[in-house]
């Protein structure tokens, strides 16, 4: 019988465990025997990871809007390409931010309307939600990381 597919997703500031908890998280699994696959936000694709250098490119002034819908369209291929694949393939995905991030970095940071967002979220992901969220709430001061622009992420 093939294992139903784990989606955990990862939030939290930059420099506050991430991918050190999301290799831990891996490392557990695989000891279960299970498959994992590590990905993150925005990226986890070629299509992904070059819109994420676009949306992180500090020469462009980019609006609210043009931000957001660019992390929607690198959202959807991810799934589409990367995280649903691996969910039917019975695999433990580990994701470095999703849609949560979202939420923050273009909703509240980016003052965008937080109901619009879920809902393109949703048309983004096709519903997909992830099955746990864990919040890490590290202290960013001190990371060494100069700040950027609020809505980088997401």
């Amino acid at each position: 019988m093939k294992q139903k597919g784990l989606f955990i997703t990862l939030e939290g500031p930059d420099g506050g465990g991430k991918t050190t908890q999301a290799q831990q998280l891996a490392r557990w699994f695989r000891l279960y025997g299970r498959e994992t696959v590590i990905t993150r936000e925005p990226g986890g694709t070629a299509t992904a990871e070059s819109i994420r250098e676009l949306v992180l490119d500090p020469a462009l002034d980019l609006s609210p809007e043009t931000e957001t819908l660019l992390q929607l369209a690198a959202r959807a291929d991810h799934v589409d390409q990367v995280i649903r694949p691996a969910l039917e393939a019975g695999k433990v995905v580990i994701c470095d931010r999703f849609t949560d991030s979202t939420m923050v970095y273009q909703g509240i940071l980016r003052d965008m309307d937080l109901d619009q967002l879920r809902k393109l979220n949703d048309f983004a992901t096709r519903g997909l939600r992830p099955d746990v969220t864990l919040l890490l709430d590290g202290d960013p001061r001190g990371t060494g990381e100069a700040p950027g622009k609020p809505g980088n992420r997401g």
